[in-house]
This record gives structure tokens, sequence and C-alpha cells, in this order.
């Protein structure tokens, strides 16, 4: 009993910290229907019944334990600058993917998407005709807020992380500012719970660090392949845009990585298998494929005996070999 009193004791006063980092009473850091994730991994934030939104790939979901979080903080990163195309496109494409997922279609769809002078002039704005045919989101449904400083772009995320009326958030971040530490990125962490609304944040050329995101992405681009149809690949033919997807951090802490493509016609996402992952030699009809034990002769006969009868010299060479040797 005495442990469990400490216990909660301890648990209370770290409450209390972080409310006073935050800004909040410790009363309202349990909200109805949000549970905290505790340090050991035993629970999960999970906000009304949002749950996950499911990729639509069925390994890649398993390894996530169900899929993006759909109210939290997930992290998209790219390595360099080059891959932030591909990190746009797969972060736009999440957010088409959480559109289709909207039960009320009646509801109007808001994206809000935040960046920083720096990284629109590394990597410019959104195209608005191309998202639409590539996402299928209209111009007016996605909102763009340039901040000049790290400061006024974080200022933003958290703001619009509290409204319901936004169905997603993203924030571009260009680099490993300073500012963007754990305490930054667990205030939009705890945002995205209350609201049970996703806020992705973009690493645009950035290394892994600590963070409050229970899942972080590594997105690089990946080779397209030849269009499809109905007598094969169409030659000289780019097919639908792919995606390099390495789970860096996760809940369930397994990792993997993944070529997935994206459909802008249906809205979806499909792996692409390997071009190797098919059998070469096909399985014998007679017996069970079984590979041999280790060490056992499959075809040939050891050559050890054979090297060694042939180290010895002939009998044409030494003729005493035929009669028995003299002594004395």
């Amino acid at each position: 009993m005495a442990s469990n009193v400490v216990a909660q004791a301890a648990v209370f006063a770290l409450r209390r910290k972080i409310a006073k980092i935050e800004g909040t009473l410790p009363e309202k850091l349990v909200a109805a229907g949000v549970a905290i994730l505790h340090p050991s991994g035993s629970a999960w934030a999970e906000a009304g019944a949002s749950g996950f939104l499911h990729t639509g790939v069925a390994r890649l979901d398993n390894v996530l334990g169900g899929g993006v979080p759909a109210a939290a903080l997930t992290e998209i990163h790219g390595g360099e600058m080059r891959d932030a195309g591909a990190v746009t496109g797969f972060a736009l494409a999440l957010a088409s993917l959480s559109r289709n997922r909207e039960p009320d279609r009646e509801k109007r769809f808001l994206v809000l998407w935040i960046g920083m002078s720096q990284a629109f002039a590394e990597t410019g704005f959104p195209h608005a005709p191309g998202l639409g045919a590539l996402t299928g989101l209209a111009p007016d449904e996605i909102i763009i807020a340039q901040a000049p400083k790290l400061t006024d772009a974080l200022w933003i995320a958290e703001e619009a992380a509290r409204l319901r009326e936004l169905s997603a958030v993203f924030l571009e971040i260009h680099g490993n500012p300073v500012r963007l530490d754990l305490t930054a990125t667990r205030r939009l962490h705890r945002r995205a719970q209350l609201a049970g609304r996703p806020v992705f944040l973009l690493r645009q050329a950035a290394r892994a660090e600590p963070t409050a995101a229970p899942l972080r992405l590594v997105v690089s681009p990946a080779p397209a392949t030849a269009r499809s149809t109905l007598t094969g690949p169409l030659a000289d033919t780019i097919g639908c845009p792919a995606f390099t997807v390495t789970v860096s951090k996760s809940r369930t802490a397994l990792p993997g990585q993944f070529i997935l493509e994206w459909n802008p016609h249906e809205r979806a996402f499909q792996e692409r298998q390997p071009e190797n992952s098919r059998p070469v030699v096909s399985a014998p009809a007679v017996r069970p494929d079984i590979s041999p034990a280790a060490g056992a002769v499959v075809a040939f006969k050891s050559a050890r005996p054979a090297a060694a009868v042939a180290h010895q010299p002939s009998r044409q060479q030494h003729p005493a070999h035929r009669g028995a040797r003299r002594t004395g």
C-alpha cells in the first residue's frame, strides 16, 4: 500500500512539472477520452474513437501497430534537401487518406501548411493544380502560412493544433534548430491529442534527434516503374510516384523499409515487391524442397584423396620402389 502511495505521489509531481512547462493546470492534464502515454509504453494515447490512420499496406500497418496515429505528432524526415519533394508528396498523400477517412463528408476538409521562409525558399510553395491531380485536394482546402522565424512557426502550429475545424496541420522545418527541442514537440503532441487531429512535422535535411513524436518515418524518392497496361508495361513511360519509407521510430520498435507507390486515381498506397522476390527455380513436384544439412556432400565427391595421390612420386622416377631395399 505504501509503495502505491509513493508511486502516485511521483506521478502527480511529474504532472505538475509538465503543467508548469506547458502553462496548464495539473487537473487539466488528463482530458476526457485521452490516456497518458507512460514511459514504459504500456498505455497508448487514444483521442476518442480516432485510433489510427491506415495506410492500406497491411505489412506497414502491422509494423506500425495499426497505422499512423490519427491524433498525435508524427515526424516525416528527409535525409537531404533533394528529398524534399518526396517528403512533401508523401505527407500530402497521408492528408488525402485522412480526407477519405473523414466520416462526415459534408464537413469541409481544411489543411494548414506552416513553413518558414527558408524552407519555402529551398523547396518552393505547394502547387495547387499539382496537388489536386496528386491527392485530390482542392486549392481552397489548403491554407499556407509563412513564418519568418521558428518561434512564429511553432506558435502558429500550437494554436492551430487546438482547432477542431482543421483536419490536419503540417509544420515544415529545415535542419535541426535548437528551439525545436523535446519541450516544443511535447507541446505539439499534446495539442494533437486534445484536438483529436494529426500534426505532421516535416523535417527537411535533418538528422534524427529525441522528440515527443511516437512515430518517425524517413522518406526518400524511389525509382518509378513504367505504366502498366493490359498488354504489359508501356516502354518509355513514367508510372505512379514511388517512395522509400523507413520506420525509424515507432511504438512497436519494429524496424522496416518499404517501397510504396501512390495511385493518384484511386488515392491509395500499394507496396512494390522487390524484383527478386519470386523464386527463380520452381519447387520439385515429387518431393518437398528440403535444404541439405550443413557440411553434407550434395553432388560431388571430396577431392582430398586425389590431391594426396598427385603429390606422390611416380614409379618411373623411383625404380627402387619396385624391389627390396638393401641394408648394410
